[in-house]
């Protein structure tokens, strides 16, 4: 139905046509919205107002553009506070449908850094997976896995467009129970903004994770570009008391005056050895 109420700017006036549908339910998260060229018929308004009021919807977070659509924003995928999950068993518990597409899979020898990191000898076989992760269709997130093979010796067999990584990992003995986590906001490099259907440049999140079981064996080193909109990284963080933290600093103000008067105190020994004098002063 045309609009016709004059109160408000006409762009506004579809952007409220627009949210409403979302908001009733008739629009779902991912559901792509009619063309423009469909809302200006429908609405009795121009090209120019109607993408208007698209920027509006994007702005707030209610519409994304995915190539040359538009598309119902989904909310932003949140891991339970100090919880360790993968993405299969993060979309399980908000009924999503987890799914992958492999980018990439082989079996190559560790270099010297990854040997040390997984305690294993230099040129050991580590299973490397690359891949695009979607749920409900939707790509959340590119991500590449470093696992020892001797862990997971199948793995290079097994169908992982749906198989979890850290399932065969669980499966294997071997099931992740701490992991070291680093997380960096940065700009999407153009061959994962073109996976994840974002704009080169735009905000991502990415992380690394360094997992461990429960006898502190590494059994995955991971890092993961996410799409800024659609993950959000919880914690809780403790506060420690007043006191505490004062011993604190006085023991590192200690240490590194400690270390500042002995740096002194060998560079007075080197000066006078050079004079035939080597002895220790002490301020």
């Amino acid at each position: 139905m045309p609009l016709s109420d004059a109160a408000q700017p006409l762009y506004h006036r579809v952007y409220r046509e627009i949210a409403q549908e979302i908001e009733g339910g008739a629009l779902q998260a991912g559901d792509r919205l009619p063309s423009e060229r469909w809302l200006c018929d429908e609405l009795g308004v121009s090209r120019a107002t109607v993408r208007r009021a698209l920027e509006e919807l994007v702005a707030d977070g209610l519409v994304e553009t995915r190539g040359r659509g538009s598309f119902v924003a989904g909310a932003a995928l949140a891991e339970p506070p100090n919880a360790l999950l993968s993405l299969s068993e993060l979309g399980r518990s908000r009924g999503l449908e987890a799914s992958s597409r492999v980018l990439g899979r082989e079996t190559r020898p560790a270099t010297i850094d990854e040997a040390e990191e997984f305690g294993v000898a230099p040129g050991a076989e580590l299973f490397e997976l690359h891949r695009l992760r979607m749920l409900d269709r939707m790509p959340i997130a590119v991500d590449r896995n470093l696992v020892p093979l001797r862990l997971v010796e199948g793995a290079p067999e097994l169908d992982f467009t749906t198989v979890s990584l850290y399932d065969t990992l669980d499966a294997a003995g071997h099931a992740p129970a701490r992991a070291d986590y680093d997380i960096e906001a940065r700009a999407a490099e153009p061959g994962q903004a073109e996976l994840l259907e974002i704009a080169p440049g735009a905000p991502v999140l990415v992380t690394t994770t360094v997992a461990m079981d429960g006898d502190g064996v590494v059994v995955d080193a991971g890092r993961t570009v996410y799409r800024a909109d659609r993950y959000r990284f919880q914690a809780t963080l403790l506060r420690r008391p007043h006191r505490e933290r004062e011993t604190d600093n006085e023991t590192s103000l200690a240490q590194r005056h400690g270390a500042g008067r002995a740096g002194v105190r060998r560079r007075r020994m080197r000066r006078d050895a050079g004079a035939g004098q080597a002895r220790a002063v002490d301020d």
